[in-house]
């Protein structure tokens, strides 16, 4: 019998290096560092992109892809990121951030990266606790959660109640799209990995800021099994984080963000000067 011809089905992406990562059995950010190393070979921009990974369970993923990458301060990575598009505009630029890292010390940055409509593309992964510093309480940690600093579960009275990043970020007009996804099951990786390469399509396009939200799991810091924490993860973070399309402003009709800002805020007389009239004013 002759030989069949053989046929690559599956392997690694160029975009990520053959190293050992560090993350702890049955983590997400695994499925995510892969998904966002795909976009990359298959928009073939992995030679102009510059990553920045700050402070959490990704710190130290400047060794585990192939594109040049950054290191950030706990919280910075939208400022960096922005530095960085400013100075290289014609390139790709991603902030890869853990809740912690995005929505507490770096809510600020994040709010006015995305004001400003910084293109940019930010991959957010809400796994409800601080993954890296030992499983304490998140901004995103959920009511009556239970974490190293939230023994007997978070109590909304005192700490507040989670923040939906995305939702939050819908508000502001500098925002050309902001998906929130999952990465349970092969059917919700493949759906991931098209809204990050949407994300990252949108600002090659020159749209405007885009963050994906990728719900996952802690399996050690949630005390439980990798199978266990994707059960408790859908059967609590989804009806609380649902998943689904928050912004998009290609699909609203508009060519970027600003297009859609303007529209939006076309009754404001000093948003709309007219040209003819001298100092620009109605």
């Amino acid at each position: 019998m002759a030989d069949k011809e053989m046929k690559v089905v599956f392997e690694r992406p160029h975009a990520l290096l053959p190293v050992v990562a560090n993350y702890c059995p049955g983590c997400s950010h695994g499925i995510v560092n892969r998904l966002v190393a795909e976009c990359l070979d298959e928009l073939d921009v992995e030679g102009s992109t510059v990553g920045i990974a700050p402070v959490g369970c990704t710190v130290t993923s400047y060794d585990f892809y192939g594109c040049d990458m950054i290191e950030a301060a706990h919280g910075r990575a939208p400022a960096v990121a922005t530095a960085v598009k400013r100075a290289l505009p014609d390139g790709v630029v991603f902030a890869y951030q853990g809740d912690g890292d995005l929505a507490s010390i770096g809510m600020a940055e994040t709010v006015h990266a995305a004001t400003r409509g910084e293109n940019i593309t930010v991959v957010f992964v809400n796994n409800a606790i601080y993954g890296m510093t030992g499983g304490q309480m998140a901004p995103t940690s959920l009511p009556n959660q239970v974490t190293q600093t939230s023994p007997y579960g978070r109590n909304t009275e005192t700490a507040g109640f989670p923040i939906r990043v995305c939702e939050l970020l819908s508000s502001l007009d500098g925002v050309a799209y902001l998906e929130r996804v999952t990465v349970d099951c092969p059917k919700n990786v493949r759906k991931a990995k098209k809204a990050i390469k949407k994300a990252f399509q949108t600002q090659i396009d020159k749209r405007g800021y885009s963050l994906v939200e990728i719900v996952g799991t802690c399996p050690t810091n949630w005390g439980m099994t990798p199978q266990d924490a994707f059960a408790w993860m859908n059967e609590n973070m989804l009806p609380y984080y649902p998943l689904g399309v928050y912004k998009d402003v290609v699909a609203e009709g508009h060519a970027n963000a600003a297009e859609a800002a303007s529209a939006r805020n076309a009754a404001c007389p000093i948003a709309h000067p007219d040209p003819q009239v001298e100092g620009g004013a109605r």
